[in-house]
């Protein structure tokens, strides 16, 4: 295997020589190491992930936590989880070629990551929508196929696509079921990846990072997978209105789409409909808890979240106690939630 470090941040890239199905997880060769070095619970990316499992996203990244060992070394508590690409087992859309260059096959596959950072090798800025730190509309950038390999057509095509379904979205007869955008966004992928940002209460959908739409061949734009909710989530810290307002309703397209009477009626009932679920979350996170407990006191001995300032809120706090604020901020979130829609 080859184990690299990733930006100089605690996240290793694991690359195994063959595919191989790492505890139960579905065979792969790509897959990521997540310390989670700023969250006390250690666990709010396995919250976020158990909430969008439960809803009809395409493709929700499973993950495990483990202690990481580096030459004899421990390393502290990681999280493994599935790398984010194109595949039958993950993002399962069509693969490109240089040859899917032309006619129906050049409509997909593609994989779009939204972030701020605006780093991707292939991007561009859209200005219909909203970015929080980027004034000039909404940051685009293709992650598949690869910068390396996609062609001139390609690029084109999946750029003029999602500018003409901001167009029609943007524009005056953009709730018409035929013409407006139901005719570019899959609806319920829209609605089901917002739900997950608002109950973890999120703020990264309007301030895009690690934001992911897909798009298969022939189809339309699809929202998701979730990723990376370690940073702000389930905190009051980073987000105080969350203390009682919803958070994403004006983030990037949603400001627009929760223009549409039928989009928030559809929401609306997709919401009831998952309440049962969601309510089950404390009862994961109590067990989560247990299962952490000796592997947590022996991460924190190594390392201390507060090293690096505040971001959660819950840095100072023990493990126990940070988990129980955990808890009790997902719970306010659903009533905050149910009152608000």
């Amino acid at each position: 295997y080859t184990l690299s470090l990733h930006d100089a941040l605690p996240i290793y890239l694991l690359k195994l020589d063959k595919k191989a199905s790492l505890l139960g997880m579905p065979a792969h060769k790509r897959w990521v190491l997540l310390a989670n070095f700023m969250d006390r619970t250690l666990m709010r990316n396995l919250v976020a992930m158990r909430v969008s499992s439960m809803t009809s996203l395409a493709w929700t990244p499973r993950c495990r936590s483990v202690e990481l060992v580096l030459n004899g070394r421990p390393q502290g508590t990681y999280l493994l989880i599935e790398q984010v690409r194109v595949d039958e087992n993950r993002v399962a859309v069509e693969e490109m070629s240089s040859a899917t260059d032309s006619g129906l096959s050049l409509t997909g596959g593609y994989l779009l990551e939204l972030d701020f950072h605006y780093d991707n090798k292939v991007q561009w800025m859209d200005p219909h929508g909203r970015c929080v730190q980027l004034s000039g509309g909404i940051p685009f950038g293709v992650k598949y196929p690869d910068p390396d390999d996609i062609t001139s057509a390609q690029r084109n095509y999946i750029r003029q696509f999602v500018s003409e379904a901001a167009t029609v979205l943007y524009g005056a007869d953009f709730c018409n079921p035929a013409t407006g955008y139901a005719k570019y966004l899959d609806v319920d992928s829209f609605i089901d990846y917002w739900i997950v940002f608002e109950v973890m209460g999120n703020h990264e959908l309007g301030n895009p990072g690690s934001v992911y739409f897909h798009k298969d061949r022939g189809g339309k734009l699809v929202a998701g997978p979730c990723w990376d909710f370690d940073w702000g989530a389930l905190s009051y810290r980073v987000s105080p209105q969350a203390r009682y307002a919803l958070l994403n309703a004006d983030a990037i397209w949603y400001a627009r789409l929760f223009q549409d009477p039928d989009f928030r009626e559809r929401l609306r009932r997709r919401y009831r409909e998952l309440l049962p679920g969601l309510y089950t979350i404390p009862a994961f996170i109590d067990e989560t808890e247990a299962q952490l407990a000796a592997s947590a006191a022996r991460n924190f001995r190594m390392w201390n979240p507060a090293q690096d300032g505040m971001i959660n809120g819950d840095e100072n706090l023990s493990f126990h106690d940070a988990v129980a604020r955990l808890k009790t901020i997902y719970l306010e979130r659903l009533n905050v939630v149910s009152a608000q829609l």
